[in-house]
């Protein structure tokens, strides 16, 4: 499950793209946050991390703000989830980034726990990483989660 931190995130960066879609540049804080639905406190931290991971700029000055500087087609959706919240496997011994065994496992290659978890962890991986913030541009608006 994705946090609401990385809900945000994303869609300050949909806020950032469509501004430049639509011939802007620069969105101020309180911008990103009326657009993104984010308390413009926590949205400081969240463009913080997006600015150190290279996705946007800030500029300073009466014309300031926040700027996306990646191109769309080059953020990945996988990637911006473990920027924004870690490791997205669901167990340790799965994870590519952040592996490490399972502390109760005494043998990952008989482990059915890791096997079952593993075919549909590496299938959702597959499309996750294929994913780009330009492919969730193109599905057009982003609609209000309810709980599943």
């Amino acid at each position: 499950m994705i946090s609401q931190k990385t809900k945000y995130a994303i869609k300050a960066l949909v806020a950032l793209a469509d501004e430049v879609a639509g011939g802007g540049s620069a969105l101020t804080i309180e911008e990103i946050a009326q657009r993104s639905g984010a308390p413009k406190r926590f949205l400081e931290h969240i463009m913080l991390e997006l600015r150190n991971a290279g996705y946007v700029g800030s500029r300073r000055g009466r014309t300031g703000g926040y700027v996306l500087i990646a191109r769309t087609s080059d953020i990945s959706i996988g990637q911006l989830l473990r920027q924004v919240d870690g490791p997205i496997a669901p167990l340790p011994c799965l994870s590519r980034h952040s592996y490490h065994r399972c502390e109760d496992c005494s043998d990952e290659a008989s482990c059915r726990l890791r096997r079952m978890f593993g075919q549909v962890f590496w299938s959702y991986l597959l499309l996750i990483e294929s994913l780009t913030l330009e492919d969730l541009l193109a599905q057009g608006e982003l609609p209000e989660m309810g709980v599943a």
